[in-house]
């Protein structure tokens, strides 16, 4: 289901096997969901612009294309769910490549499809705890740390030039765990829970997520200053922080 109750989800697939894009639709239809399928980036993009999907199952493996080059293309434009889906074990690389980027999950070729199955509608159900933040979050104002700035009730995050950090869902809550339990060493098994992906699949989401975020607020990511590695636990948030 989408968030809309009763609503069948939208999924769109992108693959270049039409036999293999056939079999999933047939399956996912069969789930009651609405499918849609291409084969590559133009026609993909086409079907953003005529409506954006619930979400997106995008093989990274494409003859013509680089499937990373695409999940690029996606984020440019749209925060929708993306799930990854690679050719063999060996992909490690474009695995991470890809969660770094933002995709939401991987499944690795051959998989089943009730794996698959399970990792969408987790996926979905963690789009929709996002979308419906709680009242009291968004009138509870917001965070000052060494110049940045965190208003809740807009989900903005501005840094200390005045500009506008784009964040994804799983950064945004992220960073908002951090700044509500400063100098609080906490776990990823916490950080899990207080982002609301602990029906996540891979085990380390909650480093990727960090590393992105470290990204955005750190001068020099691999000297981190804000998200300190507390070794053994998880992470702690350094800086001094003010609520408003």
């Amino acid at each position: 289901m989408s968030s809309n109750e009763g609503v069948p989800a939208r999924i769109l697939i992108v693959d270049d096997d039409a036999e293999f894009r056939g079999m999933l639709a047939n399956y996912l239809e069969e789930q009651n969901m609405q499918v849609r399928s291409t084969r590559g980036g133009e026609d993909m993009l086409r079907h953003f612009a005529v409506r954006e999907p619930d979400l997106v199952l995008l093989d990274l493996r494409l003859e013509k294309e680089d499937g990373l080059d695409l999940l690029r293309d996606i984020r440019a434009r749209s925060d929708v769910p993306v799930i990854v889906m690679t050719g063999n074990r060996r992909d490690e690389i474009d695995r991470v490549v890809g969660l770094e980027l933002g995709a939401d999950d991987y499944v690795t070729k051959p998989f089943g499809l009730r794996e698959l199955l399970a990792r969408i509608r987790a996926v979905l159900r963690r789009q929709e705890f996002g979308r419906n933040a709680s009242d009291d979050e968004l009138s509870s104002g917001g965070y000052r740390f060494e110049g940045w700035e965190l208003d809740l009730r807009a989900r903005r995050l501005v840094n200390p030039a005045g500009g506008a950090v784009p964040l994804t869902k799983g950064e945004y809550a992220l960073l908002v765990a951090f700044l509500a339990a400063p100098g609080r060493p906490l776990s990823r098994e916490h950080l899990l829970q207080a982002t609301r992906v602990h029906e996540d699949i891979f085990d380390r989401s909650i480093d990727v997520q960090v590393l992105r975020l470290r990204r955005k607020l750190e001068a020099e990511p691999s000297a981190p200053r804000a998200i300190q590695t507390e070794r053994g636990i998880g992470y702690r948030f350094t800086l001094s922080v003010k609520q408003y």
